[in-house]
């Protein structure tokens, strides 16, 4: 018997759907006990979603439309654009951007294709005074102005100022570099950091600025990490209240005080702490903060050391995940305990692979539809799966 085909896989969407609901009658304040109570009450009566959510492609398509190209998306950090002529690009769905600071110190970001047959202009990072397309050679500023179009002279009905690069919506957190794709809301040079904060951050913004401590720390390495599994499978994996870590980090996990694991939820952010087994381990310090914001992004402050991760949807069944380490400033030079603590990273990681794709091979099967919460532990992952039910559905209808 295939269950997604059977009716219980349209059951359970109906009880996500309904218990979702309710979600929206809490205030969007950190809950302390007695909504932490109402919380998992709602995660008593809830099924999870069914696996099409992770396998089907026109899911994923909705997730695009309707999750990461509406509201502030992180794409990057202001230390990569920190001087003039700076840049670096991305890709998010389908839309190629880039990101660089203008001559003025102005930062600005664009759709990376050019106006004439679209070829990409810049890959990476880097420093550019312009922009030249490798394919014909037209040039742009960095401020978007075309400034260049070859062999254009003459050709009519052509005027070079409705052919700049087209704009994006972009704007700073702390260290962080986000752009809003949103085609519903005009352009605007400049947005207001508060309003900015609210529409990212909802509610969780002191949290953030209060444990980050982002202004003693420095990049020192990159690693990326492609997954044969739906994004939100690894999303959920890092939201399950330290759930998976005994079993799928047995060697990490010694080094937890996993009675100390605790989970707070806010509007958009959910923040989940532990201490550390012992206070004379250098790379994890004496806590963790591990923070994550809606829908794909993950900062976690442990010992010296801010990790971000970034969770890109490649395919339904592939994801891509970017993580950046920053370090106290006052460790920089020293090599060995930096590639200790990257190496030990890496093996939690190799880990979170493994389990992810797991996951992902067992949604594809026919023998599963959908499951359930554990409500004492998993309440972060059904908040999780709400703000998506959530965005889909006030954007749909």
């Amino acid at each position: 018997m295939n269950l997604k085909d059977c009716a219980a896989c349209t059951a359970a969407m109906a009880m996500f759907q309904i218990v979702s609901h309710n979600w929206s009658l809490l205030p969007s304040l950190q809950l302390p006990l007695p909504k932490l109570l109402i919380l998992q009450s709602l995660c008593v009566k809830a099924s999870t979603p069914p696996s099409s959510w992770y396998t089907d492609p026109s899911f994923l398509q909705l997730e695009l439309q309707h999750v990461f190209f509406r509201g502030w998306q992180t794409v990057g950090f202001t230390e990569h654009v920190e001087n003039p002529c700076d840049f670096f690009s991305g890709r998010l769905g389908n839309v190629e951007y880039l990101v660089c600071r203008d001559a003025k110190g102005d930062l600005h970001a664009f759709h990376n294709a050019c106006r004439h047959r679209a070829a990409l202009l810049v890959s990476g990072k880097g420093s550019k005074s312009c922009f030249s397309c490798p394919y014909h050679g037209w040039t742009y500023g960095l401020n978007g102005s075309l400034l260049n179009a070859n062999r254009m002279a003459g050709i009519q009905n052509f005027n070079k100022d409705d052919f700049g690069l087209v704009p994006i919506n972009i704007a700073t957190w702390g260290p962080f570099v986000l752009i809003n794709l949103d085609k519903d809301i005009p352009f605007h040079q400049k947005s207001t950091a508060e309003k900015v904060e609210y529409e990212w951050l909802g509610d969780g913004s002191e949290i953030m600025s209060t444990n980050l401590n982002y202004l003693s720390v420095k990049h020192v390495r990159r690693r990326e990490y492609v997954i044969d599994c739906n994004w939100k499978v690894y999303c959920d994996n890092f939201l399950d209240g330290g759930y998976h870590v005994p079993y799928a980090h047995k060697g990490f996990s010694s080094s937890l005080n996993m009675n100390t694991y605790t989970t707070e939820v806010y509007e958009k952010i959910i923040v989940q702490r532990c201490e550390s087994a012992s206070t004379n381990d250098n790379r994890l310090g004496s806590d963790a903060f591990y923070a994550f914001v809606y829908p794909n992004f993950m900062v976690s402050r442990y010992g010296p050391w801010m990790e971000t991760n970034l969770v890109l949807p490649m395919t339904s069944s592939k994801c891509q995940v970017i993580f950046d380490y920053f370090l106290d400033e006052t460790l920089m030079d020293d090599k060995v305990f930096i590639e200790k603590s990257l190496e030990e990273s890496h093996a939690i990681q190799v880990e979170d692979v493994e389990i992810s794709e797991r996951v992902q091979r067992g949604l594809e099967s026919p023998g599963y539809c959908s499951g359930r919460y554990v409500p004492s532990v998993e309440m972060a992952v059904h908040h999780f799966h709400c703000l998506l039910h959530q965005s889909i559905n006030q954007n749909l209808y």
